[in-house]
């Protein structure tokens, strides 16, 4: 008997959402008039958060936006980016979908990498390279017009609260005074390295931002299976969240954020207690360093307890490979800045202060409480909006299935945690939402949070009709209007 050399076997690729039996409850076609009713729904939403929102603008002015609910302005332009933008979007609709589903997983994760950090360039640069990236860091809201206060490190931090309310001496810009200082101190360290100014910091801000789209690839696979994940990688790159990650902070915040609980479902889903410690350290650390990048991402933990629901009983019998790590990890960067003379909970209580004596104190929050949602769907896209129906029906169908640990051969499961995933994140933007203090700018205040809807998309038959209304979507926000962002 003769045995094939290893090296001539054919490979084959295991994906582990189609290694049981039945259909897929995420890609039942009966769903397509679903998938109307949610489109529908969000269509409405956006266009009474248009015509209501032009109309108290017209009024009393205390909207503070020009083209209500973002903060846009109407504005038709083209710029250097337009013909590489149109290029990817066609690009990617019409060879994302296969490209996905043939190239070996590493090269997967490179191929999402490279083309969201191109479309969300593409995209700045539709306003030029001055206004679209080296500016937007720089105007007298930013990070980059303070760095010079940080000639003495530990001193800023210590005088950091004293500087956050509107009538302190020298007070902080409003991006400065809104986030913790690890926000501040990422383009002071930038500066100190070299790279400093405001074209330095946008790159940053692209390239790091991007990977947040490799991170939750990472975590859909580990929680849901392969071919979900495989199925989610375009709408990751074609994304009309792009359009304000090209050159905000809160795409770098984003990144930190995806890549906790990244780490954190690894750490879950890990085959030894070693991996599942080394993953559960790193999670915690950057969690940490996520609550000292903006206070609002504290939500994130109702994202990080979806992601320990279905190990619960694992983590309640055996806390030491996961649980303690876990913390472990987690206090290191609050030690660091108290140590360092920094109180979280004394500034967040003064930016509450500060919020409500700025335009956070004049938007009407009867109007912003829904408005916000309508800006996450031009966020996330129609596409996304589909999905969530999709995923609410899959939680509907098989509730219990949410409790069955990642890894098993059980479909229904393994959509079911993708829907709970989302779901979470959906409940944590509800809460930011209602606490009143999230009025207005939510198309990137909520980007770290909007790229975790993204996947859901995996549900949805015909990707590339689907892709093709996300990436038109994206063109023409960024081209008929000019963003804050």
């Amino acid at each position: 008997m003769t045995r094939t050399p290893r090296s001539v076997r054919p490979r084959t690729r295991t994906r582990t959402p189609h290694s049981g039996p039945g259909p897929d409850p995420g890609l039942d076609p009966g769903s397509a008039r679903l998938d109307l009713y949610a489109v529908g729904a969000g269509v409405l939403l956006v266009t009474a958060a248009v015509l209501i929102g032009r109309h108290i603008q017209r009024g009393s002015h205390t909207l503070f936006v020009d083209w209500p609910p973002l903060l846009a302005s109407w504005g038709p332009h083209v710029g250097p980016g337009t013909p590489a933008a149109i290029v990817l979007a066609v690009a990617c609709t019409a060879y994302g979908p296969a490209a996905a589903d043939r190239l070996p997983w590493r090269g997967l994760l490179a191929a999402v990498w490279g083309p969201a950090t191109a479309w969300i360039l593409s995209l700045a640069l539709v306003d030029g390279w001055g206004r679209g990236v080296a500016g937007r860091l720089t105007t007298r809201h930013e990070y980059l017009r303070v760095v010079d206060r940080f000639h003495d490190i530990p001193a800023a931090l210590r005088g950091f609260d004293g500087h956050i309310l509107l009538d302190a001496p020298d007070n902080w810009p409003a991006h400065v005074a809104g986030h913790p200082p690890a926000a501040t101190l990422t383009f002071v360290l930038l500066d100190r390295i070299g790279l400093g100014g405001g074209g330095w910091a946008g790159l940053w801000c692209v390239t790091v931002g991007a990977t947040a789209c490799v991170a939750v690839l990472v975590a859909v696979r580990a929680l849901a299976g392969e071919e979900l994940a495989r199925r989610a990688a375009p709408f990751l790159v074609v994304a009309p969240a792009a359009v304000w990650m090209g050159t905000s902070a809160d795409a770098y915040f984003a990144a930190v954020a995806a890549w906790s609980v990244t780490l954190l479902v690894l750490a879950v889903t890990a085959r030894s207690a070693r991996r599942s410690t080394g993953w559960a350290a790193g999670s915690g650390l950057l969690f940490g360093l996520t609550c000292y990048l903006s206070y609002g991402l504290t939500l994130f933990a109702v994202v990080g307890a979806a992601v320990l629901l279905p190990v619960r009983r694992r983590v309640r019998e055996r806390p030491g490979p996961l649980l303690l790590p876990l913390l472990a990890g987690l206090a290191v960067v609050p030690a660091l800045f108290t140590l360092a003379g920094f109180d979280w909970w004394e500034a967040y209580r003064l930016l509450v202060t500060r919020y409500r004596q700025g335009a956070g104190g004049v938007r009407p929050y009867g109007y912003w409480v829904w408005a916000n949602l309508a800006c996450t769907v031009l966020v996330v896209g129609p596409a996304s909006a589909a999905g969530l129906g999709r995923a609410g029906a899959v939680l509907l169908r098989h509730p219990r299935a949410v409790l069955t640990a990642p890894g098993a051969p059980d479909r229904p499961g393994a959509a079911a945690r993708l829907a709970l995933l989302a779901a979470s994140v959906f409940l944590a933007l509800l809460a930011a939402d209602l606490s009143g203090m999230s009025k207005a700018e939510t198309e990137r205040i909520w980007l770290p949070f909007a790229l975790w809807l993204l996947p859901v998309c995996a549900f949805l038959p015909r990707p590339r009709a689907w892709l093709a209304v996300q990436a038109v979507l994206a063109l023409l926000l960024n081209h008929l209007l000019r963003t804050g962002w």
